[in-house]
């Protein structure tokens, strides 16, 4: 008899497991057994709860998303301007996003969304949310020209970063991430007569 509301506890488990099982590989080469060994399930749950391991790996990042996102929205309440988007910078580099197995996440999701229109379609959603996000925040501070320009600038070392980061060894770095960014930050206010 299955016990009530575990589905939602071995939903996450899987999740989990599936970004851990990625980030230790550092690849999708993991099968759906291995993710369900690790998150202490069988792999036919597993797949009833998924399908297939590409419907897990849309999940998992989908988590990741959503995990950002709510941050995000914690550390930019009641923000504006520079601070807005210093916390938007730092939310990017916080502990719980840049570790080793969210990193290789998303590096495995950035290749996967060039075959995939599911993955494609979730990674525009992050690109637009977080392009959106950083013009509000530094349309006061430049001319709208320039909020664009900088704001694309953020998002490709952000992303940049994280790639980078994917083909090193050793622990992450945030703080000299987020100085990185906000170097870049500081120069484009200063060209626009705001720093």
């Amino acid at each position: 008899m299955p016990r009530i509301g575990m589905e939602p506890l071995r939903r996450r488990a899987l999740i989990d497991a599936a970004i851990d099982a990625i980030g230790e590989r550092g690849s999708l080469d993991v099968t759906m057994a291995e993710i369900a060994g690790r998150a202490g399930v069988s792999p036919a749950l597993a797949h009833h709860y998924f399908g297939a391991k590409e419907d897990l790996i849309f999940a998992s990042m989908r988590h990741v998303l959503m995990e950002l996102g709510r941050d995000l929205r914690n550390a930019i309440s009641g923000l504006s301007g520079h601070e807005r988007v210093r916390a938007i910078i730092q939310v990017n580099f916080s502990a719980k996003q840049f570790r080793p197995e969210v990193i290789a996440a998303w590096l495995t999701f950035y290749v996967e969304a060039q075959r995939a229109s599911s993955l494609r379609r979730l990674l525009r959603v992050y690109a637009r949310r977080l392009h959106s996000n950083l013009v509000f925040a530094l349309r006061p501070l430049m001319p709208a020209s320039e909020a664009e320009r900088t704001a694309e600038g953020i998002a490709a070392l952000i992303d940049g970063l994280y790639i980078r980061r994917a083909l090193k060894d050793g622990p992450p770095d945030p703080q000299s991430a987020i100085a990185l960014v906000e170097d870049y930050l500081f120069l484009q206010l200063r060209s626009s007569g705001d720093a």
